[in-house]
């Protein structure tokens, strides 16, 4: 439906592709990565945060193994916090981690700074069981869409005029199905017919091949006249405005609603509708960036037992794949015209990612070559080996023989 339209159209653009590291991963951020799918893990996060206007990522020790660290997506509709509005972060938050058959809750986590409460209720008395963390804020981080200074935790993308539209556009195709019963059949009328000539089952009456209508007493014969019926056009362009409304109220495009224009779309309109989308994207990717970061850093912190996030995540930058399309052609080009400028920036990670090169792609490329060059420089060194060998045994043949004369001569001068 629309709804969903409006949060897959946004939230398919923010792709998380892994983390850029200056120098060598001494933090083991690509192995805290790969270990908590964080590509997929942000995925659901964004998607449920474009829901629901925000949702949860915690960052804590897994007790069946006390050395990995666990980042779990939470969902803003089992899930509460309060922000800190001076540090921009979470002051504490709640959990809702179990539940029953009928819905009631039996455990909880509370998450405060330097400490997480396991709450539990089943099987009663309720009980808690406290874990220090040692850690300066509590270990989770919140990713919220749209936040402002009045609602620190976001707005949903399935706002209340949205929702109001398509309340709208729903009774317009109930209308709409109601009146394509009727547009199927044809509306008659009969004038000077008797009453009795007409057969109570109406339905036999529409799908019988032949119906026979007799003349009266006065032999005059009835009138058949068929009215036109009821149009569906009023409906269909009430739909289509109900889509462009929402359309406008989204930021998509209205092609993506289903709905096709009367003149065709250009493609420069075409683009300028979908940037729209992308420069909402491209904001919310660098909020989201934020929070990913510093989950990544309490995850760093808590592997290291530091209390804090360290000094050195501030070269670490989250990775989007890019929100706007562009041909394989225009990014050669514009590739080319870069490096000829730039010195270095051809075989640079950032050239290669502006290339339209992804992560796992650049570090594949970056294995060839390493592997390439190590071909080369063992190649190299055979080729001097075999070319020091050749000298020695040329110099070896080459050595001129001394007769018994010239041996006798040069002891006499010494």
């Amino acid at each position: 439906g629309w709804p969903e339209l409006a949060v897959r159209s946004l939230s398919d653009l923010s792709d998380l592709e892994g983390f850029s590291i200056s120098g060598d991963d001494t933090m083991g951020i690509n192995d805290l990565f790969e270990d908590n799918q964080l590509d997929v893990t942000a995925s659901e996060l964004i998607v449920s945060s474009y829901k629901h206007s925000c949702s949860f990522l915690t960052i804590a020790a897994d007790p069946e193994d006390p050395e990995r660290i666990s980042m779990i997506p939470r969902s803003a509709d089992w899930s509460a916090g309060i922000w800190d509005r001076r540090n921009h972060r979470l002051a504490a938050a709640l959990t809702i981690t179990e539940d029953d058959k009928d819905g009631r809750i039996c455990s909880f986590n509370v998450w405060l700074p330097g400490k997480v409460y396991e709450c539990s209720g089943r099987p009663l008395p309720w009980r808690a069981e406290k874990i220090e963390t040692n850690f300066d804020q509590p270990t989770v981080v919140a990713l919220a869409y749209d936040r402002q200074m009045d609602r620190p935790f976001g707005h949903s993308r399935i706002s209340r005029s949205l929702m109001s539209l398509v309340d709208a556009g729903f009774r317009t195709m109930v209308r709409m199905e109601a009146s394509a019963e009727f547009y199927s059949v044809p509306k008659l009328w009969f004038i000077g017919a008797n009453k009795d000539a007409f057969s109570s089952n109406t339905w036999k009456s529409l799908i019988q091949a032949i119906n026979t209508i007799s003349a009266d007493e006065d032999g005059n014969l009835p009138q058949l006249q068929q009215v036109q019926q009821a149009s569906m056009a009023p409906h269909s362009d009430m739909l289509k405005t109900m889509a462009m409304l929402v359309a406008s109220q989204t930021r998509v495009p209205v092609d993506y609603l289903g709905i096709t224009l009367d003149n065709p779309t250009s493609a420069e309109a075409m683009a300028s509708a979908e940037r729209r989308l992308t420069r909402i994207a491209d904001k919310q990717n660098v909020a989201f960036g934020r929070e990913l970061k510093r989950a990544m850093g309490i995850a760093v912190a808590l592997r290291e037992g530091t209390n804090s996030i360290p000094d050195s995540m501030r070269d670490v930058h989250p990775v989007w794949a890019p929100t706007k399309e562009i041909s394989d052609a225009a990014r050669a080009d514009a590739f080319t015209k870069i490096a000829d400028k730039v010195t270095g920036y051809a075989d640079s990670d950032v050239g290669l990612e502006r290339l339209g090169l992804s992560r796992e792609e650049i570090t594949r490329l970056r294995a060839d070559q390493q592997r390439q060059r190590a071909k080369e420089q063992i190649d190299q060194l055979k080729a001097r080996l075999a070319s020091a060998g050749g000298e020695e045994v040329q110099d070896g043949t080459q050595q001129p023989e001394h007769t018994g004369d010239e041996q006798e001569r040069s002891s006499t001068a010494a």
